[in-house]
């Protein structure tokens, strides 16, 4: 085979899609996270805020008490894409355990936990 035939060949091959920027492109575990700030050592060990519950459903979507969105998760990063949430950022720190991000990327003091036999 000559080069000019290798190189058509080679060229047409169809080649392998990039990795996503952060890791490989995943899914939560369907059910309902509960939303939490830490407490203190005087009172409760953590304070609820239902306000940031959410559910993850099918696939890459959610929903809170406020409505339906779609979210992103590469490597361990989450980032709402759609929906009330849109722009909020989490880390996933294990697999039922996600932390709120801040501006700069650091952990927040929002911690997101799934709640036990919650299937979306």
């Amino acid at each position: 085979m000559n080069r000019a035939v290798l190189l058509a060949v080679l060229i047409a091959l169809p080649s392998a899609a990039p990795a996503a920027p952060g890791g490989p492109l995943g899914f939560l575990p369907q059910g309902r996270y509960a939303c939490e700030t830490g407490g203190d050592a005087t009172g409760a060990a953590g304070l609820a805020h239902p306000e940031m519950d959410f559910t993850i459903t099918r696939g890459s979507s959610y929903r809170t008490a406020k409505g339906k969105g779609i979210y992103l998760f590469t490597g361990d990063r989450l980032v709402f894409t759609s929906g009330p949430f849109e722009g909020l950022k989490i880390r996933r720190v294990r697999e039922n355990f996600l932390r709120f991000s801040k501006a700069d990327g650091s952990d927040g003091d929002m911690r997101c936990v799934r709640r036990p036999g919650s299937h979306g």
